[in-house]
């Protein structure tokens, strides 16, 4: 008994280092494992847990589930990336309703469709973008600018070329255009205008801008007020130099004084040549002419009403005046064509004495009494009476040279 025993103590204690030593290494080949399948795949050709050129899943099970997880990893970063980008481009003020609408359902549809978006169907909507963009532009173009518009669109361009255009090229058409416009207006405008035109058109395209969007209008005010103040001092009707005066002393914009400039005026100025065209024709010595046309103005157009005070009046006036001097010259003809008139004798011929009855207002000579006999009765009794008184007288003076001659 004593001797198995001893060579029991003597195998266990031969076999016990062994034992010890293959320990260590299994409890390492499994943490290796563990640890791959949580991170990312080893480098080719060498071993999870081991030194280069050592295997140690030799079936290869292991090892291919490790790369699978690490391609699975790229392509979710890939994708995620790819969606960030998306988003990015939609998020831009420049991107339009189109461009939103495509890129959100390329994220729904996934990682290829993402891709294909980002690296073709953007620049394609891109380039309608500005087609539509460039497009829009024709609603306030200038000449210079229509043209460009015009030429771009038809010619086929590129989505870079739409870019300059409408980012560079649109923009200096448009100062063209500027310039042609302040030229215009400087050469019909006022003093005030016409010296800020011409320092705009020396000046940048933001200034020739600033002046067709406000510095006429404010420079179009000063002129506006120069020319109120002159036609108040001008003008003698009390409605429109009353509202001048009320306007001026107040603080209207410029759109209202060239209101006051375009309308107002010419309302208050017709109310004013009412009243004066009342008094002309209701005044002392107004003839039927001066009424006539008065009334006539009034029933009239403005532009009557001002034909009659600057002319019309003067014109009927003088019908007024060449028809009473007819009037009276004809008066003085009549009395002086009157039976009677400039004698200043009243003797007569014949038995009778002469007619000394005045002749009335009205230049009718009133009729001789009855005699009973008529005109012609009394002529031939006049004129013989005066042949036989003819006759006697004759022959008495016969008789006396007679005598003599005895």
């Amino acid at each position: 008994m004593k001797l198995s025993r001893i060579a029991a103590a003597i195998t266990t204690a031969a076999l016990a280092p062994a034992v010890l030593l293959a320990s260590p290494a299994l409890a390492t080949g499994q943490g290796a494992a563990a640890s791959v399948d949580m991170t990312a795949p080893a480098a080719p050709g060498q071993g999870a847990g081991g030194p280069a050129g050592t295997n140690p899943d030799p079936d290869g099970t292991g090892g291919g589930a490790a790369g699978q997880d690490g391609a699975d990893q790229d392509g979710a970063d890939r994708a995620e990336q790819d969606r960030e980008t998306i988003l990015a481009i939609i998020a831009d003020p420049m991107a339009s309703t189109y461009m939103k609408e495509a890129g959100n359902e390329a994220i729904a549809d996934g990682p290829a469709a993402m891709r294909t978006f980002i690296e073709t169907d953007q620049y394609v909507i891109r380039r309608d973008d500005y087609r539509v963009l460039i497009s829009r532009l024709a609603n306030d173009a200038g000449p210079g600018l229509m043209g460009g518009i015009k030429e771009i669109m038809r010619s086929g361009a590129t989505l870079d070329e739409l870019r300059h255009f409408y980012e560079v090229t649109q923009h200096e058409l448009r100062d063209e255009d500027n310039k042609v416009d302040i030229s215009r207006i400087v050469g019909i405008g006022g003093p005030a205008v016409r010296e800020a035109g011409k320092k705009a058109l020396k000046g940048t395209p933001a200034d020739r801008t600033a002046f067709l969007k406000t510095g006429q209008y404010l420079a179009q005010a000063a002129d506006d007020r120069a020319e109120l103040a002159r036609i108040d001092e001008a003008w003698d009707g009390p409605l429109l130099s009353g509202a001048i005066s009320e306007i001026l002393g107040g603080s209207a914009t410029p759109a209202e004084l060239r209101q006051f400039l375009e309308v107002t005026q010419y309302e208050l100025r017709d109310q004013d040549n009412r009243v004066e065209i009342m008094k002309i024709i209701h005044g002392d010595g107004a003839g039927p002419e001066l009424v006539k046309a008065g009334r006539a103005a009034l029933a009239g157009t403005a532009a009557d009403r001002t034909a009659f005070l600057k002319t019309g009046q003067h014109e009927a006036r003088a019908k007024d005046k060449k028809a009473q001097e007819q009037q009276e010259q004809g008066t003085g003809e009549q009395d002086e064509n009157a039976p009677g008139a400039g004698s200043d004798s009243g003797s007569g011929s014949g038995t009778g004495g002469g007619n000394n009855a005045v002749t009335p207002q009205g230049g009718t000579t009133p009729p001789l009494a009855s005699t009973g006999a008529d005109d012609s009765t009394l002529i031939t009794v006049g004129g013989g009476t005066a042949l036989v008184a003819g006759a006697g007288l004759l022959l008495a003076a016969r008789m006396r040279r007679a005598g003599s001659a005895r």
